[in-house]
C-alpha cells in the first residue's frame, strides 16, 4: 500500500532533480525548509522527527539536498519528507510538504470496526508498521 501524504503523493516518486526544483521553488518564495523522518506514517502522526534544524537562512538547494541525502543514508528504510514553511502571516504554516524517501515495503493500514450500543459503529486506523517496535518497523 503506497502512503499518500503531502503534495505529489499520488505521482511517481520524484527524482533528485525534481526534488531540487521543488526546494528551489520554496527558497524562491522565501519559505524556510526542513527535513523530517518517521517509521510511523499514520495520518494523525503529523509530528515526525526533525533532521537537524530548519534551514531559515539557506538560499542554495544544494544544501537542502545534502541534508536529504544524509538523512537517507542514516534512515534508508524510513519515510523522509521535506517541508516548506510560509512565515508571512507571523505564524508557521506548512506551504509545501512532500515525501522524498520511502521504505522498500509499505505494509499499509487496516480499518478496525467496533460495534457499540445503540447501533453505533466506530472505526479506527491501525498501521501494520506499528506491530513492530520503533526502530525495527521496516527492517
Amino acid at each position: 500500500m503506497r502512503i499518500t501524504q503531502g503534495t505529489f503523493s499520488y505521482l511517481p516518486d520524484l527524482s533528485d532533480d525534481q526534488i531540487k526544483a521543488q526546494v528551489q521553488y520554496c527558497l524562491d518564495n522565501d519559505w524556510p525548509v526542513s527535513v523530517e523522518y518517521t517509521d510511523d506514517p499514520h495520518p494523525r502522526n503529523v509530528y515526525w522527527e526533525m533532521w537537524g534544524k530548519p534551514m531559515f537562512d539557506l538560499k542554495d538547494p544544494e544544501g537542502v539536498m545534502q541534508e536529504i541525502n544524509e538523512c537517507r543514508q542514516t534512515f534508508p528504510n524510513h519515510y523522509i519528507r521535506v517541508n516548506g514553511y510560509d512565515r508571512r502571516l507571523g505564524r508557521q504554516t506548512t506551504a509545501l510538504s512532500f515525501i522524498v524517501n520511502r521504505p522498500q515495503e509499505e505494509p499499509g493500514f487496516r480499518v478496525d470496526r467496533v460495534e457499540m450500543n445503540d447501533r453505533v459503529v466506530k472505526y479506527t486506523l491501525h498501521s501494520y508498521a506499528t506491530d513492530k517496535p520503533k526502530g525495527q518497523r521496516y527492517e
